[in-house]
């Protein structure tokens, strides 16, 4: 089975990080790692806390992946 927009091989293959890529997951990095200081400093420690802070981990993770797969999920 297929899907037009969606080519496994491409996905789940490794994606040599480039110098510009480089630069774009630390601009990511130090976004959410800012942006996590200001949650642990001004939320209090809850459920809702921790599910911020995982969503952003999340949020960060998929940044990054559109940044390795250049935006698209084909060839």
């Amino acid at each position: 089975m297929s899907h037009p927009d969606f080519d496994p091989t491409y996905v789940f293959s490794h994606h040599v990080p480039t110098p510009e890529k480089v630069a774009h997951y630390d601009a990511i990095h130090e976004g959410a790692l800012r942006f996590a200081e200001i949650i642990l400093a001004h939320t209090p420690r809850s459920s809702d806390q921790t599910s911020a802070l995982r969503l952003l981990r999340e949020s960060t993770m998929m940044a990054n992946a559109a940044i390795a797969l250049d935006g698209r999920l084909t060839k």
